[in-house]
């Protein structure tokens, strides 16, 4: 049955009527704030009418009463899985700044890092000149809520020709409340020009109903190079609705992977608008889906300019009743000659039922370029099965290797050793799980 109701949430007028933390503001955010307020009124709360959202139903999240936290503890130093050592670390609690477990303080010449609503006071010129310039909420309905509700995030600025080695950490923590919260995360990019450093951006904790609608944007000067990788691990009574748009300059190169771990409904809509010659963007992700959670990828490409290249991969493991949803899109305008763009998306379905519906699609506009595209959807090799198991490998640990080797193409493209081998580990424990409740 096709949902057609489009009514305001009741979470949208709970944060409405809360106290806000922003009154004091430069007018050109005030006006931004209510452009947006107007357009997500607009266009209503998505529904599965739409056909980007034909797969994922936002019923549910729509009718829980959701209300901003209360009474949040930034000092309480709790074990966060995803935390990092040796970087410089922003920690959020339920949507707010904990100075007390951030790390940030002995920072290197060429790098601003601060809070979004501290940079808005200090500096809002810099923050205004790139603020929603990347990521449009003209048909996004969550883009335009978050960019109307946002009370703070991260600001990340990095000098023309600064190299960061260590990276640079964002830890957004949702903890156990009694009533379900809300929260409007924003973080802002800007990468100058010939720049280069790595951000982990990651949503972590047990919080027993929670909503988090995040957007993160991207502006990449001619030459830079950033690294991204985004982790979303939260409990099954967490939802995560996220937008993450980039605007790549020429020469520049952003390799942005997401993995989604944990939560029960998970959201990614991503955009890279390659607008300058000889940008690059390499895009991918790792999803793995059990139980009743459910992932959706939105991924789009635009190329602008001559010469510029793109790379997708996103792959999905599905086991139980697990849903994942993959629509990606690559669009090349007619002055993109020379373009070289691949998009890959492929699930592998551990279980009868799992599910997974996969659309990658191309528009071409120019004559001379390069582009595939391809999804799959399947099983593991029962011959490749067979062939370890007359090696002397039982079926289970077979089973296993072949799932890991899948997931290996995603995760051996973390170039942060560290990371990379948490993700491992956490790949294991899952199929693990997995084994111990078949048993």
């Amino acid at each position: 049955m096709v949902e057609t109701a489009t009514t305001t949430p009741p979470f949208v007028s709970a944060f409405a009527t809360a106290p806000q933390h922003h009154r004091e503001e430069p007018v050109a955010l005030e006006r931004l704030r209510g452009t947006a307020e107007s357009r997500f009124h607009e266009l209503g709360f998505p529904t599965s009418r739409l056909e980007e959202w034909r797969f994922t139903n936002l019923r549910s999240i729509g009718a829980t009463p959701y209300a901003p936290p209360a009474n949040v503890d930034l000092t309480t130093d709790e074990n966060v899985t995803w935390r990092q050592t040796d970087a410089h670390i922003l920690v959020f609690v339920d949507g707010q700044w904990s100075p007390a477990l951030s790390d940030c303080d002995a920072l290197p010449g060429g790098l601003m890092l601060s809070t979004l609503a501290q940079e808005l006071r200090r500096n809002p010129d810099a923050v205004m000149n790139h603020l929603s310039r990347h990521t449009s909420f003209d048909n996004r309905a969550l883009a335009a809520l978050n960019t109307a509700r946002f009370e703070d995030g991260a600001y990340i600025e990095v000098a023309a020709g600064t190299v960061i080695d260590r990276p640079i950490a964002l830890h957004f923590i949702s903890r156990t409340a009694e009533k379900p919260s809300v929260t409007f995360p924003r973080i802002l990019i800007v990468a100058g020009e010939a720049s280069q450093f790595t951000v982990i951006e990651t949503y972590d904790g047990q919080s027993l109903s929670s909503l988090t609608v995040a957007a993160t944007e991207f502006a990449l000067k001619p030459g830079a190079l950033v690294d991204h990788y985004r982790v979303v691990n939260g409990s099954p009574g967490s939802n995560h609705i996220a937008t993450q748009s980039a605007s790549l300059e020429r020469d520049s190169s952003l390799r942005s992977h997401s993995f989604a771990l944990g939560s029960g409904l998970i959201r990614a809509e991503i955009d890279a608008h390659l607008t300058g010659e000889g940008a690059e963007a390499e895009l991918g992700g790792l999803y793995l889906v059990d139980g009743a959670r459910h992932v959706d990828h939105q991924v789009a490409v635009r190329h602008s300019s001559p010469h510029c290249n793109s790379h997708q991969l996103y792959k999905g493991i599905l086991r139980e009743s697990g849903r994942g949803v993959f629509n990606g899109r690559i669009v090349v305008d007619q002055d993109a000659q020379k373009t070289d763009a691949i998009q890959s998306n492929r699930n592998l379905l551990l279980s009868d039922g799992a599910r997974a519906n996969s659309n990658p699609q191309l528009e071409i506009f120019a004559d001379d370029v390069k582009c595939t595209h391809g999804s799959t959807v399947g099983r593991l090799d029962e011959d490749a099965i067979f062939y370890l198991r007359s090696r002397g490998i039982g079926r289970r640990s077979a089973e296993g290797l072949l799932t890991r080797a899948f997931a290996g193409e995603v995760t051996q493209r973390v170039r942060l050793e560290t990371l990379r081998s948490r993700l491992e580990q956490h790949l294991d424990n899952w199929l693990l799980e997995g084994d111990t409740q078949e048993g």
